[in-house]
């Protein structure tokens, strides 16, 4: 067997966790301490005062149903590969790309209305609310892009046929890592509503 193949493990009869999925709870790991670690700055940085309010951006809101939409349809591209519905996990696939990406369009929408009142990163005249702003939803938008070019990755072995019900590694890590990005959103924007 071609070792590339096998390190790629569509070896479902091993014991124990695939070195791939380990690795990427590991990564899952760090980025919770990372944002943990952001969200608390920001509740400690709020209490030391010089701290302006400002309206979140609306479409915010519009973003999150965005990324929870995404995350139902890479669930059912997961549930397609299982069952061998290669179309349906083709069509949830493109879905779940798209709404990614309008995500992020989202996201540098938010931005363009928060330089449009004034609200910019750095500076000595910045606000430290926008800056921790722009610092939050910039690096989930990075880990974002991530998970849409192993999305990407993803769609292409789909189209060559190496995503299915005996093929299931890909899938099943793109899944977990776009589940995860789903999360980290909601909880920033639940975190970033209770706290504004």
């Amino acid at each position: 067997m071609d070792m590339v193949a096998k390190s790629f493990g569509e070896d479902e009869n091993t014991v124990g966790i695939h070195p791939l999925k380990f690795s990427l709870w590991l990564i899952i790991i760090s980025i919770i301490m990372m944002f943990a670690a952001f969200t608390s700055a920001y509740i400690v940085r709020r209490a030391e005062g010089n701290w302006l309010e400002y309206d979140l951006p609306n479409i915010l809101l519009i973003n999150t149903v965005l990324i929870a939409l995404s995350s139902v349809t890479m669930q059912l591209a997961h549930n397609a590969a299982a069952k061998n519905n290669l179309s349906m996990l083709r069509m949830m696939l493109f879905l779940t790309f798209s709404l990614g990406l309008a995500f992020l369009v989202g996201q540098w929408s938010a931005w363009g209305e928060m330089v449009d009142n004034n609200i910019f990163f750095g500076g000595e005249t910045s606000n430290p609310a926008g800056s921790f702003m722009y610092v939050l939803t910039g690096v989930h938008g990075f880990h974002l892009i991530t998970g849409l070019i192993y999305l990407a990755a993803v769609i292409v072995a789909s189209l060559k046929y190496k995503v299915h019900s005996k093929k299931m590694l890909r899938i099943q890590l793109c899944t977990i890592y776009w589940h995860f990005l789903g999360g980290l959103w909601i909880y920033l924007y639940i975190f970033l509503r209770i706290n504004h």
